[in-house]
C-alpha cells in the first residue's frame, strides 16, 4: 500500500466539482458533486439515531436495494433533517435535477446534506447549484479538493486521503473526503464520508469491508457525544482499474480492506482533531487488554469524558479523570494493575504504575500535553488485545460555536 495525494478523484473514472449556491453561507462554496463515468457498486453505513435525515433514508434505500450509483450530490448549511415529506420530496427533486444535468437515472443519484436541522432546503438554489456542478466537474485532484472544502460547515480544514494498493498485478486506488467537526459521536457526526475506488469488487465484499472497518474507525471517534441525524459513509466502486474481481474472504479482499482502513482511519482522525473549538487531537490507547471489545470500550470512554477533555485543553496531567472514565465505562479491569503514559512529539512520560502516581515532572507532562496531538496509553495487563479511540480537547470555543450555531 502507498499513500498518495488526493481524495475522491484519485481513483480512475471519478470527477468532482464544487459550487457556491448560497444555501446558507454567502462567502464560500456549499455544494459538491462526485461523478463516475461508469455505474458504481455502492456500500453504505448510516446513523443509528432514530431521527434520521431525509438524505439518510434516500441513500439507505439505494444501498439496501442493490442499485448502482453514478453521482453523489452534497450540500452544506442545511441538514434536511426533521423536514417531513417535503424533505423527502426535495431528495427526489435533487436526484432528478442531477439526473437531467448528468444524463443518468435519478435512482443512481445519492444525496447528502449537513448543517442546521429543521430548515427546508431552498430548492431553486440547490437546482441552480446542481447545474453548475454538472458543467464544472473535472477529473483532476484540485476538483476533488474543492469538493472536500464545499461540504465543510464548522470544519476549519478540508479532509482528504488516498492510497494505492496492488491487487494481483493491477494498481487499485482508494480515495475519500469527509466532513465533521461537531455533533460527532458516530454509531453507524454531523459526519459525512465519501469514499471512491476504481477496484472491481463484489457487492458482498464491498459492503463487508466497509461495515467491518467503520467499527474501528469512524465509530471510535467522539467530539461531543452527540450522534447526528445525518451520519453517512458511502463507498463507491466503479471497477475502472480492471483488476480481477475481489471476492469476500480472499487474500485480495484483505489487501483491499487494509488500504480502505488507512483511508477511513485518516479521515476519522482528521475529524476528531478538527472538533469544534479544538486545539488538539486526543488519542486514547488501551493495551494489554483481554479482548478487543474490552479495549474499545475503555478507550472510547476516555475520549468521551468531558473532564478529561477539559484537562487536555488545560495541558493538565489529571490522570485521575482518565482512571475514573475507565471505571464507569462498563468494562471490567483491575485499577491496581494499570500503568498510564502520556505521549506526544515532546516525548513520553509514565504517570502512574500499578494504579499509583509516580514522582513525575509536572513541567514535562505539561510540555507533552501542549502538543497538537496527545496520546494517553493505558496498559491494563490482562492480555494482548488493544484498541484506540480519538477525540479532542474541550475548550470555551466549543460553547461559543454552538451557542449561536443557527445564526
Amino acid at each position: 500500500m502507498q499513500k498518495i495525494e488526493g481524495g475522491v478523484t484519485a481513483a480512475k473514472g471519478f470527477e468532482a466539482a464544487a459550487a457556491a449556491a448560497g444555501i446558507k453561507y454567502q462567502d464560500r462554496t456549499d455544494m459538491a458533486l462526485i461523478y463516475s463515468k461508469k455505474p458504481c457498486k455502492v456500500a453504505g453505513t448510516f446513523t443509528t439515531n432514530v431521527v434520521k435525515a431525509a438524505p439518510v433514508k434516500w441513500d439507505r434505500a439505494i444501498v439496501e436495494n442493490g442499485l448502482k450509483s453514478q453521482a453523489v450530490v452534497v450540500n452544506s448549511g442545511i441538514a434536511n433533517a426533521c423536514t417531513g415529506e417535503e424533505g423527502m420530496r426535495y431528495c427526489m427533486e435533487t436526484a432528478k435535477q442531477a439526473a437531467e444535468a448528468l444524463g443518468v437515472s435519478a435512482e443512481s443519484v445519492l444525496v447528502g446534506s449537513t448543517g442546521v436541522i429543521g430548515t427546508q432546503l431552498p430548492m431553486d438554489r440547490v437546482k441552480a447549484g446542481i447545474r453548475r456542478l454538472a458543467e464544472e466537474k473535472k477529473r483532476n485532484l484540485e476538483s476533488g479538493t474543492c469538493a472536500a472544502k464545499a461540504i465543510m460547515t464548522t470544519d476549519t480544514k478540508k479532509k482528504e486521503a488516498a492510497v494505492t494498493v496492488e491487487i494481483g498485478d493491477v494498481t487499485v486506488t482508494i480515495g475519500g473526503m469527509a466532513k465533521g467537526s461537531g455533533m460527532i459521536h458516530p454509531n453507524m457526526c454531523t459526519m459525512l464520508a465519501f469514499i471512491t475506488t476504481d477496484a472491481k469488487i463484489s457487492r458482498k465484499a464491498l459492503q463487508a469491508a466497509l461495515s467491518a472497518d467503520v467499527e474501528d474507525t469512524y465509530n471510535m471517534i467522539s467530539v461531543d457525544g452527540d450522534t447526528s441525524t445525518n451520519d453517512t459513509v458511502l463507498l463507491l466502486a466503479n471497477g475502472a482499474a480492471g483488476n480481477k474481481k475481489i471476492r469476500y474472504g480472499t487474500r485480495e479482499y484483505e489487501a483491499f480492506k487494509h488500504a480502505l482502513h488507512y483511508v477511513n482511519e485518516t479521515l476519522a482522525k482528521e475529524m476528531a482533531g478538527d472538533g469544534e473549538g479544538a486545539t488538539a487531537l486526543f488519542e486514547a490507547k488501551i493495551i494489554g487488554a483481554d479482548t478487543k471489545e474490552q479495549a474499545k470500550t475503555l478507550a472510547k470512554s476516555i475520549v468521551c469524558s468531558s473532564l478529561t477533555k477539559a484537562a487536555i485543553a488545560g495541558h493538565d496531567a489529571n490522570w485521575g479523570r482518565i482512571l475514573c472514565a475507565m471505571g464507569y465505562s462498563g468494562a471490567s479491569f483491575e485499577p491496581e494493575k494499570v500503568d498510564l503514559y502520556f505521549e506526544s512529539e515532546a516525548g513520553k512520560l509514565k504517570i502512574i504504575e500499578n494504579g499509583v502516581a509516580l514522582d513525575y515532572s509536572e513541567e514535562k507532562a505539561t510540555e507533552i500535553l501542549s502538543q497538537p496531538k496527545v496520546t494517553a496509553i493505558a496498559d491494563i495487563k490482562e492480555g494482548d488485545a488493544e484498541a484506540a479511540a480519538w477525540g479532542c480537547d474541550l475548550t470555551h470555543e466549543y460553547i461559543n460555536i454552538n451557542a449561536d450555531y443557527r445564526s
